[in-house]
């Protein structure tokens, strides 16, 4: 029996990459395509709409939740009916094989999810060296981030009642619970993601800044208090 999966995609402020994410899904031939935005001030919502009405993705839909990804995130899997979820962040683009890679993966029963590794968009210099080193820590600690495109087996995901209800680190949270579950599979395809995030604020910054999070995150300090430090997570 084919497994059937479902992408779904967190949204808020997105016109200018989600045109391009929408379209590289054109032939990847997924079962569920739901795009679940935040409010929106631009032209994201209507750039979706257009987009997944245009590609003939069936069924897609574009519906609203309350902003959070986590919030937001768990919306969309819960409006979907596929044996798999596969959580894609607006500015990330999968591979070819990705549908494949996913059902060779969750071909194993004792798998309960798995992510990709990541690099981005100007693979050269501080870009490069840092995909590398989030792809070596993730393959050694087990945990994964949303940028590496995080894929669940739908009973796993409901019977740990979805994301958890944080403004930050939801990701390393969620993958946390699966790994007591079953294995989490470290694929070698690689998603391609926007190195915005790290320009916009330094480079160097920026990495000291996610270092300190997540070392603090991992020391018990509350994700809501961390996120008053961090601002926006998009």
């Amino acid at each position: 029996m084919a497994t059937s999966i479902a992408v779904v995609i967190p949204t808020l402020d997105e016109e200018r990459v989600l045109s391009r994410t929408l379209l590289s899904l054109r032939q990847l031939r997924f079962d569920e395509v739901v795009l679940v935005d935040g409010g929106s001030r631009d032209q994201t919502v209507t750039i979706a709409q257009g987009q997944l009405r245009g590609l003939s993705l069936r069924p897609a839909k574009v519906m609203a939740a309350e902003r959070g990804r986590a919030r937001q995130m768990n919306a969309g899997a819960w409006a979907t009916h596929s044996d798999v979820l596969l959580f894609l962040h607006a500015d990330t683009l999968l591979p070819p094989e990705a549908r494949t890679e996913i059902e060779r993966v969750m071909g194993n029963p004792k798998c309960v999810g798995g992510r990709f590794d990541v690099r981005f968009e100007d693979d050269r210099g501080w870009a490069w060296l840092i995909s590398r080193l989030i792809n070596w820590r993730s393959r050694w600690s087990g945990i994964a981030t949303g940028d590496q495109a995080l894929f669940v087996r739908r009973s796993a995901f409901d019977d740990l009642g979805g994301f958890a209800d944080v403004p930050l680190m939801e990701d390393l949270e969620l993958t946390q619970r699966l790994k007591r579950m079953g294995s989490f599979a470290a694929s070698r395809a690689t998603v391609t993601t926007s190195f915005r995030r790290w320009q916009r604020q330094g480079i160097l910054l920026t990495i000291l800044q996610m270092w300190l999070l997540r070392f603090l995150y991992w020391m018990g300090v509350p994700p809501g208090t961390l996120q008053h430090w961090y601002g926006t997570i998009r």
